[in-house]
């Protein structure tokens, strides 16, 4: 789980995703956190605020959009489709494509496959 957490390849699992959103989640109260004890120190304009709010969050938002990204592969669709409204649901609750698609293997079938392979050089 959270293999290569900030690249667009793959598919993930909705485990994997849900966790994912609840760590975005914390990122951001960090952001904001961090952004506010930041001005309350340094007392600058809200324009430095700004700045700084978008410098913390932008790690959280790459991952969050990489998440997504391989999220929308699961279901065999481009990671184009994140931009849909209310497509985040969508993801949350919808089952991946069954096999391989021409994103990578199902998240779900990794053991499988490595537990038959186990087998077959054992036996």
């Amino acid at each position: 789980m959270f293999k290569n957490p900030f690249t667009y390849e793959g598919r993930i699992r909705r485990t994997e995703y849900g966790l994912s959103l609840i760590f975005s989640a914390i990122g951001y109260c960090i952001a904001i956190f961090l952004t506010t004890l930041s001005v309350n120190l340094i007392e600058t304009d809200a324009t430095g605020m700004s700045l700084l709010f978008w410098v913390f969050l932008l790690p959280v938002f790459y991952f969050n959009v990489a998440q997504n990204t391989k999220r929308c592969h699961d279901l065999g669709h481009t990671g184009w489709y994140q931009l849909i409204p209310f497509y985040g649901f969508w993801l949350l609750f919808a089952e991946g494509q069954e096999g391989v698609n021409e994103y990578g293997q199902n998240p779900k079938e990794i053991h499988r496959y490595e537990e038959l392979s186990e087998i077959r050089s054992a036996s």
